[in-house]
């Protein structure tokens, strides 16, 4: 309120209070850097509170007043009083920030597809505004990494980094092959470096199962025993790395005894290059075919045998004609002469087809 008073100009001085902030201005009203809040008045006689501050100390909220007046003695007190205040919200620092993915590894520390990841904060002062989120689908890096940030109300803005390792591709597994042995499979590969594992099933399994793990483990063969003749197995050899990425080969099989090749009733079209297991100390063979009459006896010193498209026994030609054959094997001891054989090897059937 303004009193007028005896004076050299009949009025009081004018009294008015300015303010100077200074400081770093972020969002929404708040102050991001140390304020300086100073004063300047005219016209008055006293003040109280005005003068310079400075603010050092986060705060939701600090209020400063400067109050100014005028006094005209003597006489009957006449005053002008101006009060002008400022409310200072000061953040300084920055949100606190935590990451996270969406899922924990997939295998042994490492994640094998795309993952997202969220960040998320808390801010004491002027309260958290918002946080970004990340996703990763590659490349492969055992040292992956996404970057964040969460960003408070006054706009300060804190960033993270979220480690991991990343593996999307399976390992390699080829030449995968699989060898004939008496009533026994011998599966051979080759692996890429980064397999771990690798893993054969076979179908049918054991004791009845419909499926089996028959082999786990870091070699590179395995050899499957005690099959049934002429049963038909599905072999999948699978190559496994640490992230358990996998890669699957398969090879269908049928199982023959000491007569090793063709396998059990299997189909032909062109002259079979019959083969069986070798016995211990023969020095021979007689290989018999049968064809509702036996067609063929031989003596070969291996343990293996190419028929031809024709051929002659006892006088007799012979052609390889469509139809099922059966071929006997037994071990021959000493001079072919001697005629001195061991124990019938087996017995199995091919089929030649056009």
């Amino acid at each position: 309120m303004l009193l007028v008073a005896p004076g050299a100009s009949g009025l009081p001085a004018a009294v008015n209070v300015n303010v100077t902030i200074t400081g770093t201005l972020g969002s929404n009203g708040w102050y991001r850097s140390n304020v300086t809040v100073s004063w300047e008045t005219t016209g008055e006689t006293g003040d109280d509170g005005c003068q310079t501050q400075t603010l050092l100390v986060d705060t939701p909220g600090t209020k400063i007043t400067c109050r100014a007046w005028n006094d005209t003695p003597p006489g009957p007190p006449i005053e002008e009083e101006v009060a002008k205040s400022v409310t200072i919200k000061l953040d300084k620092t920055a949100p606190a920030i935590s990451a996270a993915a969406d899922r924990p590894p997939d295998a042994n520390g490492w994640y094998n597809r795309g993952l997202a990841v969220s960040f998320s904060g808390t801010d004491a002062t002027s309260g958290l505004a918002g946080c970004s989120s990340a996703g990763y689908g590659g490349p492969d890096n055992a040292a992956a990494a996404v970057a964040g940030s969460c960003t408070d109300n006054a706009g300060n803005v804190a960033g993270a980094w979220f480690s991991f390792k990343y593996d999307a591709t399976p390992p390699n597994l080829f030449a995968v092959t699989a060898k004939r042995g008496n009533r026994s499979c011998e599966l051979t590969w080759r692996k890429s470096t980064d397999t771990q594992v690798v893993e054969v099933l076979r179908a049918p399994g054991r004791n009845g199962e419909g499926e089996s793990v028959v082999y786990r483990g870091p070699a590179a063969g395995y050899r499957d025993r005690g099959l049934l003749v002429g049963r038909k197995y599905e072999y999948r050899v699978a190559g496994i790395d640490e992230a358990a990425n996998r890669t699957e080969r398969k090879i269908d099989f049928v199982a023959t005894g000491a007569l090793l090749s063709p396998a059990l009733a299997e189909r032909v079209t062109s002259p079979p290059n019959l083969a069986w297991i070798r016995v211990k100390g023969a020095s021979y063979y007689n290989l018999q075919l049968v064809r509702g009459r036996k067609v063929l006896s031989a003596w070969p010193l291996r343990t293996n045998f190419r028929l031809r498209r024709t051929w002659t026994y006892k006088g007799r030609r012979y052609r390889l004609r469509p139809g099922v054959y059966r071929w006997y094997v037994w071990p021959g001891f000493g001079r072919i002469s001697a005629a001195r054989y061991g124990r019938l090897l087996g017995s199995s059937t091919f089929v030649v087809t056009r």
